[in-house]
């Protein structure tokens, strides 16, 4: 057996240059934007990445020019090598991006070119939806297809992990480790936060268990936590018209003020790489407003990147599926 672990993620432009592209190729996705006539599919993807490119990059400007989620996935990918080496497994580790470079195809190549006989596919999403497990899981399928060579790939899928305990217990040391920086670290007066990426409803009343793990997630973390603290759900980077999760977090930084709350912990639930996501939004604009608010702390909970215990925790889901 010569074992591989192709390790999915949506990946992000790198440059200016890269972000009306990599638009480009997010809305060409039918799971992201879907459409009853598909040869709609790429006419509409280039008007909206057209119109969203220029705001965009500015937003990408202000957190370096591009999205560090490439260079942070292959840190991540080396790490867990690593660790699975110090546990007696010999693996090689690949990156397919679904949107931009390395491609999933090109993390194929590869596979094929080191003669890989047994692959385990790990979505860097802890929570499972057709818009990015499924869709990377699609993706991978039909590019299969075209391979003769790897028809006889072993294949192992790693669908979610979102309930996994050793996810849960990095993600709660996490939370304790943010704790204590507050003014005031009594549990009870600092609301946690968890923000996750929004999907479309009817993704949800179509069957999508995105809603549910996410929520299962939050539910498991706070008991972890021993629920000392009062926790929320809110919902981040809606796009376009159609009704989203919600409430929108910055919706719910409001309703949270109003309400009398003076300490927020902000969680990126569904992210575990830093990127526009938590860089921008999270970082920037709703610490803005939470300032704007008259909050009198606002903090968030980093993603894992190469933390040791998020990474620890990768290595066993792929020691349990050996």
């Amino acid at each position: 057996m010569k074992l591989g672990i192709l390790l999915f993620n949506l990946g992000g432009p790198e440059t200016q240059a890269d972000v009306r592209p990599f638009l480009f190729n997010l809305f060409s996705d039918p799971e992201i934007v879907r459409l009853p006539i598909r040869a709609l599919q790429k006419p509409l993807a280039w008007i909206i990445s057209t119109a969203r490119a220029k705001k965009s990059a500015a937003n990408y400007q202000l957190i370096g020019g591009g999205s560090p989620l490439r260079k942070i996935t292959d840190e991540q990918a080396q790490a867990l090598q690593q660790e699975l080496m110090q546990r007696g497994v010999e693996a090689k580790i690949y990156v397919g991006m679904r949107y931009w470079f390395p491609f999933t195809s090109e993390a194929l190549d590869q596979i094929e070119r080191d003669g890989i006989t047994d692959l385990i596919l790990l979505p860097l999403y802890p929570q499972f939806s057709v818009s990015t497990t499924g869709s990377s899981f699609k993706d991978f399928d039909e590019q299969i297809a075209k391979r003769e060579q790897l028809k006889s790939l072993g294949r192992r899928d790693i669908l979610n992990w979102h309930t996994f305990d050793n996810y849960i217990a990095a993600l709660a040391d996490q939370i304790n480790d943010e704790l204590v920086n507050f003014p005031n670290p009594d549990p009870a007066q600092v609301h946690l936060l968890f923000s996750a990426h929004s999907v479309p409803v009817s993704y949800i009343e179509n069957g999508d268990p995105y809603l549910q793990h996410t929520e299962e997630t939050v539910r498991l973390v706070s008991d972890r936590l021993g629920n000392r603290c009062p926790v929320h759900l809110s919902f981040q980077s809606k796009v376009g018209p159609v009704k989203w999760l919600e409430p929108a977090t910055d919706v719910k930084l409001r309703e949270l003020r109003a309400a009398g709350a003076e300490q927020v912990l902000a969680i990126p639930i569904s992210f575990v790489s830093e990127h526009i996501e938590t860089l921008y939004e999270l970082d920037i604009l709703y610490k803005d407003l939470a300032d704007e608010l008259g909050f009198a702390c606002y903090r968030r909970v980093p993603a894992f990147n190469t933390d040791s215990r998020f990474i620890s925790a990768l290595a066993d889901l792929v020691c349990e599926k050996l």
